[in-house]
């Protein structure tokens, strides 16, 4: 396809970008840790942590990874904590010493981290000590042999470092007892490779960096293959994007999606570190009232979140408070962004909430509305430089301009292929080097994406493509519908029809008025049959909206029944 969202470029942006500015993170990292040396680089818990401390313990860590415990080149080395200071420290310090990071969420059951751990490889493992015991449990049959734990006071220090960890393990009780016998503490290990102080090794920009587990909502997870380059690409892309918007002084980040997810690994692990900005990280973003209170403490310049965090946040009273005075970008990724929450953003900020798109297999960032825009339009963006698309039908052939079909990416930051699976990465990738993406999409004259919905989430309604996420936007503008989400389910007279699960702002709104909504906004076959009212939706660690549990109504009882199966057995 011919590139013409160039013409719709923000000025200053450009057309292509150099993959290989810098020949690995490594080299990245260095280079900003010597520009922005005494900057603050963190905020954890009130604590503060400057570049170079950073660049300091980092290095530690990575000693100790080469010299102490001996990791080949090349090595695995999981990740299992939240947004703590020890995450940036771990993860710098295993990518300069030329490993590839393995990214655990902690909140993964016995089994699947079993699978993450085992189908890696992996040989190191980094956890903190509230997860220790899922550790314990999922550890046999692989390849770990290399275990460092860590409390959440551990990097904090002195007296309130160790008043934190006596907090959490003896009040709170959320360090279940765990016997790892072989575990080192985190801060044992950093003081064990300050001493030996190792030459860090030459990374090549083919070399990987990342195995992103994904795929899991649709069979077993798989690692992408991240490079070295697909990240530098990613980041240049960034850069580039963002250069006329945000600058190298006084930028603070709120980090609270969970750096282990690439969206926030990217946009608030590597990019504030690209330009020396202060990173505010959120533990536990789930605990609103603590969250909302370190936003009052902080002035913040950049927010980032999902549609799901975005909306907590506005119905949150304490927020509707905080001075958005210097806040200049929110962006919005991970999930669909919905007209309500985006339109309710703005007129609680002042600010918009730009969208953007991108996936675990691109390093993620693929496409990004300009930070200039000034209201919510449905678009996801335009295609970032050196980033070709392409729409295709079921046959692979381009459709018309303004016609859905499958969105396919081309460009640097797409990934190498998955771990081990040739045949999975075959199915994603074309004979001309687009990557596949199951998501439908149109394009309109001025190069602007609209993501229509996920292949699979689509509902055939006799005969009638309906997308859950046109249907989810509609009831999200009923005044008293707080979160929605739509699926389809088997219906004997049209093959489907479409259903939807609600959280209701107050009890008095009735499955009659929402339908008598939908049907002033929509079509026949694509107005909700069923309408099921619940508590909570099911979520994703990030926040996504698990529509694949919203079909089932016994659903919440099943989870409830899993979740005292596992205390049990705990």
């Amino acid at each position: 396809m011919e590139r013409i969202w160039l013409k719709s470029y923000p000025e200053g942006v450009p057309a292509d970008i150099n993959p290989t500015a810098y020949p690995s993170l490594g080299d990245f990292f260095a280079a900003s840790v010597e520009r922005f040396r005494d900057r603050v680089a963190y905020v954890s818990l009130k604590r503060t942590m400057t570049y170079g401390e950073l660049d300091l313990r980092s290095r530690a860590f990575a000693s100790y990874l080469l010299e102490v415990v001996g990791l080949p080149r090349g090595a695995r080395v999981a990740l299992m904590m939240p947004n703590l200071l020890q995450y940036p420290v771990a993860l710098f310090g295993a990518l300069r010493a030329g490993y590839v990071v393995v990214n655990c969420n902690p909140l993964y059951s016995p089994r699947e981290l079993h699978h993450q751990l085992a189908d890696s490889g992996a040989e190191a493992v980094v956890a903190l000590e509230n997860f220790a015991q899922t550790l314990e449990k999922a550890i046999a049959g692989t390849s770990v042999r290399v275990v460092v734990v860590t409390g959440v006071g551990d990097l904090i220090g002195g007296a309130r470092g160790f008043l934190a960890n006596f907090f959490v393990r003896r009040i709170q009780r959320a360090v279940p007892p765990f016997r790892l016998p072989q575990a080192v503490r985190f801060n044992r290990a950093l003081a064990e490779g300050r001493a030996r102080k190792a030459e860090l090794p030459r990374i090549e920009p083919t070399d990987l960096a990342f195995l992103q587990y994904t795929g899991g909502t649709t069979g077993v997870p798989k690692g992408a293959m991240l490079t070295h380059r697909n990240m530098i690409a990613n980041l240049q892309q960034v850069a580039a994007w963002i250069g006329p918007v945000v600058g190298e002084q006084g930028e603070t980040f709120v980090t609270a999606l969970p750096l282990y997810h690439v969206f926030a690994l990217t946009v608030n692990a590597f990019v504030p570190t690209m330009i020396g900005a202060n990173n505010l990280l959120i533990p536990d973003p789930r605990d609103l009232k603590s969250f909302v209170k370190a936003l009052g403490d902080t002035p913040f310049t950049v927010i980032t979140g999902v549609n799901t965090l975005f909306n907590a946040l506005l119905h949150n009273p304490q927020f509707l408070r905080l001075d958005f005075s210097r806040l200049h970008v929110a962006v919005g990724g991970g999930m669909a962004l919905q007209r309500a929450v985006a339109e309710r953003w703005k007129q609680v900020t002042g600010k918009p909430l730009i969208e953007g798109y991108g996936l675990t297999e691109t390093a993620p960032i693929a496409a990004v509305n300009p930070l200039t825009v000034e209201d919510y339009s449905g678009a996801i963006g335009l295609p970032a430089p050196s980033t070709d698309i392409a729409i295709r039908d079921t046959e692979g052939r381009d459709v018309p301009l303004g016609l859905p079909g499958e969105l396919c990416i081309k460009g640097p930051q797409v990934m190498a292929g998955y771990w081990m699976r040739p045949d999975e990465t075959a199915n994603v990738m074309t004979a001309d080097g687009f990557l596949k993406t199951g998501d439908i999409a149109r394009m309109d004259e001025r190069g602007y994406l609209y993501i229509v919905d996920r292949k699979k989430d689509m509902i055939l309604v006799s005969g009638f493509n309906v997308y859950p996420n046109e249907i989810e936007d509609v009831v999200m503008s009923h005044p008293g519908v707080r979160e929605v989400g739509a699926v389809g389910v088997p219906d004997d007279r049209s093959g489907e029809a479409v259903k939807i699960v609600v959280v209701r702002k107050h009890e008095g709104v009735t499955d009659a008025d929402i339908i008598a909504h939908c049907r002033q906004h929509l079509t026949g076959y694509k107005t909700p049959r069923h309408v099921e009212f619940r508590d909570t939706l099911p979520r994703s660690p990030i926040g996504k909206i698990l529509r694949r549990e919203l079909k089932d109504p016994s659903e919440p009882k099943k989870q409830r029944q899993k979740q005292a199966a596992d205390e049990k057995s705990d």
